[in-house]
């Protein structure tokens, strides 16, 4: 076999690679001869079938196979003698690929990009601030407070008020179309936020105003699509009679509210609370760090990028921001998308420092554990309700999807390894000063 070496620019590589007919030739007898002792054929022993008459029968589908481990041999010995990673992988033509016939030479043309030697960061060199923030009374309060607003009463408002949004209307209705009632149409004493969206578009507008002991008409239209093929597409009249117009008001805060929070009693729920800002508090805190520590790094190496995967990021950076400028287009059924210089030098960076933290994990010996993977897969199965089974066994199936999970642990896992090493010194700041700094991060 015989490598000869065609190009070699920057992280460009092309080889050629000759396989004789002889080393192919004897690439198949060595499997017959494996094969013998196996193979059975009427008129024969097992065992005792001719080698001629094995190649005959054979021949033709092992010398593909030799063919193609003669050409993977090469490669991985060449990846292991030149110490070359590729970025992508190596694109691999025959050269004499509609001339060859059986008893020629097999010569193949092979071209990757090499991923870059990643020069050595002193990574205790690296000096960073952490945003501390202190869980104090006042935020707690304020959390409180929120809570109280979630967990919502209604109270009824002065006799002879109007019904504003926001507001609940307990009232009876009857509904019909064309004059007769139907199945589902009608209750009684039913409460009803305005502004909730429950009911059918256009219902809720027309209660906004409405006084207790007030009978009102609404008329809506089901609309085309509606689940009840009977009533879509057609108008209904809701003979509404209003009981009551009641204003939200926030729970009171007490013992009973933290119940319905899970916890004991108040002080209870404050201390859960607490807990919570500050584990929110030191999560936002990291990220900051995290976007300082990558800001370091990439100002502390440089090396040549493969132009092939900085091109696919880019593509990726500019097909992503037009769907996200562009909302309503949910497939891929659109123009086609131009990267810009911009997408390009965003592109570098996350390619920089994809490879720089790939690098520092490897060196570092850090690996997604099997059980990080099953957490990852079960949080991200809880957004499919009713269908966790299916999507935990379609991740297990699916090599790409386990690869786009794992890929962010890992990273989370080197940079936690590169702020054991780096200088951080604690800053203590206000929650607002933590907030502009979460808002600037989606800014830039």
């Amino acid at each position: 076999m015989q490598v000869t070496e065609t190009l070699n620019e920057g992280l460009k590589r092309g080889y050629d690679i000759t396989v004789t007919a002889a080393e192919l030739d004897a690439k198949v007898n060595e499997k017959l001869v494996e094969a013998q002792p196996e193979v059975e054929m009427k008129g024969f022993r097992k065992g005792k079938v001719p080698m001629p008459l094995l190649k005959k029968q054979f021949g033709e589908r092992l010398l593909g196979e030799s063919m193609q481990e003669a050409i993977d041999g090469a490669m991985t010995e060449h990846f292991e003698t030149t110490g070359d990673k590729p970025a992508f992988q190596p694109k691999i033509e025959m050269k004499n690929g509609e001339e060859w016939k059986e008893g020629d030479d097999v010569n193949v043309e092979v071209s990757y990009e090499a991923l870059p030697e990643i020069p050595e960061v002193e990574l205790k060199g690296i000096n960073l601030e952490k945003m501390v923030v202190k869980s104090d009374d006042a935020a707690v309060e304020e959390a409180l407070a929120n809570l109280a607003e979630t967990a919502q009463d209604f109270k009824s408002r002065r006799k002879g008020s109007k019904a504003k949004d926001g507001d609940q209307v307990e009232m009876d209705f009857v509904g019909k179309v064309d004059g007769e009632a139907f199945e589902g149409g009608s209750a009684e004493d039913f409460p009803l936020t305005l502004g909730s969206n429950q009911f059918i578009p256009g219902f809720e507008e027309q209660l906004v105003g409405v006084k207790a002991g007030e009978e009102k008409d609404v008329t809506v239209t089901f609309p085309e699509e509606y689940q009840a093929e009977h009533l879509a597409g057609k108008e209904a009249i809701f003979s509404c009679t209003i009981k009551d117009v009641k204003e939200p008001v926030a729970a009171e805060i007490t013992d009973e509210l933290a119940q319905k929070f899970g916890a004991e009693d108040l002080e209870g729920l404050k201390g859960q609370i607490s807990e919570r800002l500050e584990a929110e508090y030191a999560g936002a805190a990291r990220a900051v760090m995290k976007r300082a520590l990558l800001d370091e790094l990439d100002k502390l190496v440089k090396f040549e990028l493969p132009p092939s995967l900085v091109e696919a990021e880019a593509g990726q950076i500019a097909h992503q921001l037009w769907h996200e400028d562009n909302p309503e287009v949910e497939g891929h059924d659109h123009p086609e998308i131009e990267t810009t210089d911009e997408h390009t030098t965003l592109a570098e960076r996350r390619v920089r420092l994809g490879l720089l933290l790939a690098e520092l994990g490897q060196k570092a010996e850090v690996e997604v554990t099997d059980a990080e993977m099953s957490q990852a897969i079960m949080n991200q199965a809880r957004q499919y309700p009713g269908q966790e089974r299916e999507f935990f066994e379609f991740v297990q199936q699916n090599q790409q999807m386990q690869q786009q999970m794992r890929a962010p642990i890992f990273e989370d896992k080197v940079v936690d390894y590169v702020f054991e090493l780096a200088t951080i010194a604690d800053k203590e700041v206000s929650k607002d000063d933590l907030q502009k700094a979460i808002e600037a991060l989606d800014e830039e």
